[in-house]
């Protein structure tokens, strides 16, 4: 079989709250698109931690994570990824224990080191200014502690978290936390949906440097990557406008909620220049358009697992481009 048909597909949901519409209608969204992608036999369906982001819902992340694997049947759901330095890691085992718990051999812990915010709102959430990427290591530890076996002499545990083994991944758009997954032996995650630059050489350095653990015995990379998938490559293109106005109005400190799509964008070549470097691993079109970026996506890459993104407007518009997906990988 190809490799496309043998790859793991996964969904990572970030939420996006609509011009528009309400938090309420994400969660919806959400809910509907998880069951389907579910039935449709997709691997994982993860969330991210975002804070003060005018566009995205998914702020109280694992409370969300729980609704979704509650709404569901099979598939993992996860964080992709919890921003461990915004967080005490004895609280971050309580509540991924607590989902384990619940829906037992369902869930992963995908963790960033990235404030997944702005500097105001990360000095409101963490306190410590000081708190965060040179400890990351340290607080890593911590967290794998209070999930693995209580050792003898532990004075304070994880109640509920110990003895779940919750299944970590490191998340990252660097070499940093490529090479930290590496020499721990654990899976690695590439952000390829909105910083692809650095895609070819993190992958490399991970393989490269990867010691067999308990965990695994060989690397394992999933790469994150935009994807829409339409009837047809000019509605598909119509589309990918509401991503491209989403890092638009990034790159203008304006709201990032889904603006509907549109014929023409008014941008200048360095704002088009810049939304496409974030863009630049997106694949966008009909059914063959797809299937082809696809099978050249994996054959450079030679990710273990693929994990999509698909930010388009209206509800329907992200069903049926996942649809497409699961239609292509069956031939």
């Amino acid at each position: 079989m190809s490799r496309l048909a043998n790859t793991p597909f996964s969904v990572l949901d970030l939420a996006p709250i609509r011009q528009g519409g309400s938090i309420g209608e994400t969660f919806a969204d959400s809910t509907a698109l998880a069951r389907q992608v579910d039935e449709l036999g997709f691997n994982r369906y993860w969330l991210a931690e975002h804070h003060n982001i005018d566009g995205i819902a998914s702020a109280a992340t694992s409370v969300l994570i729980g609704h979704i694997a509650g709404a569901t049947r099979r598939i993992r759901v996860g964080s992709g990824g919890i921003m461990l330095p915004n967080h005490p890691p004895l609280v971050i085992a309580e509540q991924f224990g607590t989902l384990e718990t619940l829906y037992p051999g369902r869930i992963d812990l995908g963790l960033g080191r990235a404030p997944g915010s702005d500097g105001v709102t990360m000095a409101a959430m963490r306190r410590d200014p000081r708190a965060g990427v040179s400890d990351f290591p340290d607080r890593l530890d911590e967290l794998r502690r209070y999930l693995g076996d209580a050792a003898p002499d532990q004075r304070v545990r994880a109640v509920p978290g110990q003895g779940t083994h919750v299944p970590i991944w490191l998340l990252g758009s660097s070499g940093y936390s490529a090479q930290l997954a590496a020499r721990l032996g654990l899976p690695f995650a590439f952000a390829a949906q909105f910083a692809p630059g650095y895609l070819f050489e993190a992958l490399r350095l991970y393989r490269e440097q990867f010691r067999p653990s308990e965990t695994l015995d060989a690397p394992y990379a999933m790469v994150g990557m935009p994807l829409i998938a339409a009837d047809n490559d000019a509605h598909a293109d119509y589309l990918a406008t509401t991503s491209q106005q989403k890092f638009l109005n990034l790159i203008r400190g304006r709201s990032t909620r889904a603006q509907p799509p549109v014929e023409d964008l008014d941008w200048t070549p360095q704002e088009r220049a810049a939304v496409a470097q974030h863009l630049g691993a997106a694949v966008v079109g009909g059914p063959e358009t797809v299937k082809t970026g696809l099978e050249r996506f994996l054959e450079e890459t030679r990710a273990d697992e693929l994990m999509l993104v698909t930010d388009v407007f209206d509800a329907a518009d992200r069903r049926r481009s996942f649809e497409i997906v699961a239609d292509i990988r069956r031939g």
